[in-house]
């Protein structure tokens, strides 16, 4: 069967196949999120005694850019349905058949939240949820909600309800430039009866003896993150020398890759990817390691982590402009590949977990201050 990483790779052709349709429609196409499913790659974060292969983070983050290296937005349906699998799974203890079936994708949002009226036997549901990405192939949508027991919430804060497919609505709602085939729309349901038993503990709060799920909640939603950045800055930049082999910019005769602009731009660009990931994966590397051992991750341990995740998808974005920028118009050119790299690289960079911002939250807690962020405030045990 493979690794995940050569599973992926091997897929490449069709996710390159169906990109320019996924992107038209502003949604994954089927096929591709059908082969992703039935490699098993959605499964690899799940623990193996809830249908998964559990596979360590480093193995999660090169299958993502293996894929990220071909087409952004199916590297994005399948991350979200790895962090899904991954950290809800564990939950469906009171109705695993929802999920015995491999072929079954799952999508959810923690961008807000619905409401669930306790009733006999179950709940009664309605809101709405944006960016819900992949939710066009999905099964089953994992609804974040706050129940209300005879009118009044109950104190146990946010609660997840799996909900099919034929009970909830998509809205159509994606409309970006960058990662548009990723299909991040609005998900409603109204008034729908959802059983007690499809009540599962929500993102963060799965109970489960897995050294996946013994790592800090919110760092296991940086990493993965991060391996979209690097894959599509590694098609750039693999891009950029295949360009400047053959571009002859207009008013010269030398070909763009013997320009000392060109030169300087692959040069500083490749060097900052590389340095960038290696820092990831050598501080993530130290948190599986205690993960496996039950050994606790320190606060200034996950603030590192979280400042070399968003400093590695803010270089990554850097390295691309650059490379941009030296390739001339045409990187302009609508299709071309580094054009459309370009837009869905910025959209990493605006996600919560990744944030810039981050940073100097992470330079307050290396400082012996409180973080005021929630990636880093309160960490979970």
């Amino acid at each position: 069967m493979g690794t995940p990483q050569e599973r992926a790779k091997g897929l490449l052709g069709l996710v390159r196949q169906h990109a320019d349709a996924s992107e038209d429609q502003r949604h994954l196409k089927g096929e591709v999120a059908q082969a992703f499913a039935q490699e098993g790659l959605f499964r690899i974060a799940a623990p193996v005694d809830f249908f998964g292969s559990e596979q360590d983070p480093i193995t999660q983050i090169e299958t993502i850019e293996t894929v990220a290296y071909a087409d952004g937005s199916a590297a994005w349906n399948l991350m979200i349905g790895i962090e899904t699998f991954g950290l809800i799974a564990p939950g469906f203890e009171h109705c695993r058949e929802l999920i015995e079936d491999l072929s079954v994708v799952m999508c959810s949002s923690t961008a807000s939240a619905g409401r669930a009226d306790k009733v006999n036997g179950g709940y009664q549901v309605s809101g709405r949820w944006g960016f819900c990405s992949g939710c066009h192939n999905s099964d089953l949508f994992g609804a974040t909600v706050f129940v209300y027991e005879n009118g009044v919430r109950n104190g146990q804060g946010h609660q997840y309800l799996v909900v099919p497919k034929s009970e909830f609505e998509i809205l159509d709602t994606w409309n970006t430039s960058g990662l548009c085939g990723s299909g991040s729309h609005d998900v409603v349901i109204e008034d729908v009866f959802v059983p007690d038993e499809r009540l599962v503990a929500p993102l963060g709060k799965v109970q489960h003896d897995s050294p996946l799920l013994r790592m800090p909640f919110r760092s296991r939603l940086c990493y993965n993150k991060v391996a979209i950045a690097f894959g599509l800055a590694r098609s750039a930049l693999d891009g950029f020398v295949d360009l400047a082999e053959g571009k002859v910019p207009r008013f010269t005769s030398k070909s763009l890759k013997e320009r000392g602009w060109a030169q300087r731009a692959i040069a500083e660009s490749e060097v900052r990817v590389r340095s960038v990931r290696a820092l990831v994966i050598d501080l993530l590397s130290s948190l599986w390691e205690k993960s496996i051992k039950g050994e606790e991750v320190s606060d200034r341990e996950a603030a590192l982590f979280q400042l070399a995740c968003s400093d590695a998808v803010r270089s990554c974005i850097s390295a691309v402009d650059r490379l941009v920028e030296a390739a001339g118009t045409t990187a302009n050119q609508k299709g071309h590949p580094l054009e459309r790299v370009a837009r869905d690289i910025r959209v990493v960079g605006q996600h919560q977990t990744v944030a810039p911002h981050h940073i100097e939250d992470a330079g307050r807690v290396l400082l012996g201050l409180p973080a005021v962020d929630a990636m880093l405030a309160k960490l979970p045990k």
